[in-house]
């Protein structure tokens, strides 16, 4: 299911229920969903059209998040690695 959807003229995000919201709906807990989402292999959202998306609150947030999250799940390996090895050298440290 895609995370970010266009249709009749509005944004929508998917719930972790499954449904779709409105996109001028969303909080702090969904936005980190959403790139939970996003540092997955199956992540999917809608281009932002602005032709296809008339609400003007909704292209401004679809667009910016929209934007993020693609950027964010094209580099999702190196924010893995970037993520792992954050403490490895504490870590490795003080195992013993």
């Amino acid at each position: 299911m895609k995370a970010l959807k266009i249709d009749n003229c509005q944004g929508y995000f998917l719930t972790k229920e499954g449904k779709y919201e409105s996109i001028d709906k969303l909080d702090k807990n969904v936005l980190l969903s959403l790139v939970n989402m996003a540092l997955e292999d199956g992540f999917e959202i809608d281009i932002f059209d602005e032709e296809q998306l008339r609400n003007q609150a909704h292209q401004i947030i679809y667009k910016s998040i929209s934007e993020k999250l693609r950027d964010l799940h094209q580099r999702r390996q190196q924010f893995r690695d970037e993520s792992e090895n954050m403490y490895l050298d504490e870590y490795e440290k003080y195992k013993t």
